[in-house]
């Protein structure tokens, strides 16, 4: 036996471009072996990216596959271990991992457990794997696992019965918030219990509403951390083997991030990989003077540099001359492109084109949601003009029980903050405003209460609990799927709770048509809380 050090790729793919996504894992492999790696290991699918959807299923993935295979083959003198799509000449195809060496594979893997459910939908592409590769290496055995392998006992315990000693996990484990820390806990007790290292990799990146942190790591089979790479950074992190003391020596690790400074990450990392592998020069937002806004513009500067976000504010006869100074005065702080459009004539205009139809009858809803339209064309036609993509900046709360306007300050192509509550949003505004010297958001956008600034002296609790009563209540029923009795049994009011469900249940179709963004619930609206738009489902129980 002798010491050996490997190198774990927390590796960011771009899905589908597997020409340049085996190009980076040979620079990488190559850069690895200069420190004198002599393992490297990616994350699950590494080739083409995870998760690929149906991109899974394109007739020439085989053919593009095999030139990955070759271009890896180039790489000498330090094993590799990666994802990739193995299809049989029998039909079959499998979310497998390949250990090569010198252009040889030594052997693959086929992933025995194919998550299907929450955003995992695998069984629709794949079948189950049932044999384990084991290969030994500088005097040490080694065992491959894919991602929700490890999740299985009997899976894992099967490695160590036949004297595996290191367990090489290929993940692309998608983020929520404290799941970071939850593997950590969770595996370091399967390291413990089953005699067994683990060398954990995960994939990084943000991928449409799906967020990958990293957070890679290395537990020995004390269950002690000898390896924890950052979240939400690519980068190639080192751990040593010392083969007399029979344990992965302890490096330099980073240190968990608290809550607020975990999201905010993930969101900032999220925008910037979506703007950019979309295309886009630069992003465009309304900047209304509000929390929301004010955030939304601070994730899209520290995701893509101030000189690639245009800030537009457009006032009406109801938005407060405070409005207009704390978004200018953000605007300054931040150093972006900012504009005020005045939108009384076109809304007016619109007014009066409409007379006809509505004649006397009283001003509602129709009235606000003309001004929220109007903005929303303007900031297309602003998008549509330069290419900028239009940032829509509602917050879960808003969309949950529909206090938006379809087409108005719902248009945009990514939600920044979709799956962010409200009280949330102002955690992640306070947290900013701490990375500063100086706060980027005004203190009082912060402290006033918020308004969507459509009527006279309008705040949001006209037509909404408090904040922090409307989340719980959200929470419980979307989050832990409380049905209305057990939700009002915990102490909240049952009139209170009645109205949120109702609105939440029949604001389906307006989510429905809204813009994807940031994932970092367990129950975001998207892959994983899928409701019919029309149907006769009741709550009342």
């Amino acid at each position: 036996m002798k010491n050996f050090k490997i190198a774990l790729a927390q590796f960011s793919p771009h899905i589908g471009n597997i020409d340049a996504n085996t190009q980076k894992m040979v620079e990488q492999a190559n850069l690895a072996k200069q420190q004198q790696a002599d393992l490297i290991i990616f994350p699950e699918l590494s080739t083409i990216g995870y998760p690929a959807e149906d991109l899974l299923i394109r007739p020439n993935l085989s053919k593009r596959t095999q030139k990955a295979f070759a271009q890896l083959s180039e790489v000498k003198d330090i094993v590799m271990v990666f994802g990739f799509v193995h299809q049989t000449e029998d039909g079959y195809r499998y979310n497998s991992a390949a250990v090569m060496k010198d252009g040889q594979v030594l052997g693959i893997y086929n992933k025995h457990n194919l998550p299907n459910y929450g955003v995992f939908d695998e069984k629709r592409y794949f079948q189950e794997g049932h044999q384990h590769l084991i290969f030994e290496y500088l005097g040490h055995k080694f065992g491959v696992l894919i991602c929700e392998d490890v999740w299985s006992l009997n899976t894992v315990k099967q490695l160590s019965q036949l004297n595996v000693e290191t367990a090489l996990v290929l993940n692309a484990s998608p983020y929520e918030v404290g799941k970071p820390q939850h593997r950590i806990q969770t595996l370091n007790e399967l390291a413990k219990q089953l005699n067994l290292h683990l060398v954990y990799v995960n994939q990084v990146g943000g991928q449409d509403d799906l967020i990958f942190d990293g957070s890679s790591f290395v537990t020995n089979k004390n269950g002690e951390i000898a390896l924890q790479a950052p979240s939400f950074q690519e980068s190639i992190y080192f751990v040593e083997y010392d083969a007399e003391q029979k344990e992965f020596k302890k490096t330099e690790s980073a240190p968990a991030l608290e809550t607020f400074a975990e999201i905010y990450q993930a969101l900032v990392m999220a925008t910037r990989d979506y703007v950019q592998r979309s295309g886009f020069p630069g992003v465009i937002l309304g900047l209304s003077g509000g929390i929301d806004s004010a955030l939304t513009l601070a994730i899209a500067v520290d995701a893509i540099g101030a000189d690639k976000v245009q800030a537009v504010m457009m006032p009406y006869t109801y938005t407060s001359q405070m409005s207009v100074e704390d978004a200018t005065e953000q605007a300054r702080r931040m150093g972006v492109t900012f504009g005020i459009a005045e939108i009384h004539p076109i809304v007016n205009s619109f007014m009066q084109t409409l007379y006809p139809f509505f004649g006397n009858t009283p001003a509602d809803a129709t009235e606000e949601n003309l001004q929220a339209r109007t903005r929303g064309t303007l900031l297309m036609g602003l998008s549509n003009k330069f290419g900028n993509l239009v940032l829509s900046t509602g917050n879960k709360s808003e969309i949950s029980v529909g206090y938006c306007t379809l087409y108005g300050d719902m248009v945009g192509g990514f939600s920044v903050l979709k799956d962010v509550y409200k009280t949330i949003v102002f955690e992640l505004a306070k947290y900013r405003n701490t990375l500063s010297e100086t706060p980027v958001i005004p203190e009082r956008v912060i402290s006033r209460p918020p308004s969507a600034e459509l009527r006279p002296d309008q705040t949001d609790q006209d037509s909404l609990p408090a904040y922090d009563v409307l989340d719980a209540i959200l929470y419980a029923y979307i989050e832990e799927d409380q049905s209305q009795a057990d939700i009002i049994a915990r102490g909240f009011e049952a009139e209170v709770v009645e109205k949120v469900i109702r609105l939440v249940d029949r604001n389906e179709y307006k989510r429905r048509q809204g813009a994807i963004g940031p994932r970092i619930s367990s129950r975001a609206f998207s892959r994983e809380r899928r409701y019919p738009i029309v149907n006769g489902w009741t709550t009342n129980d």
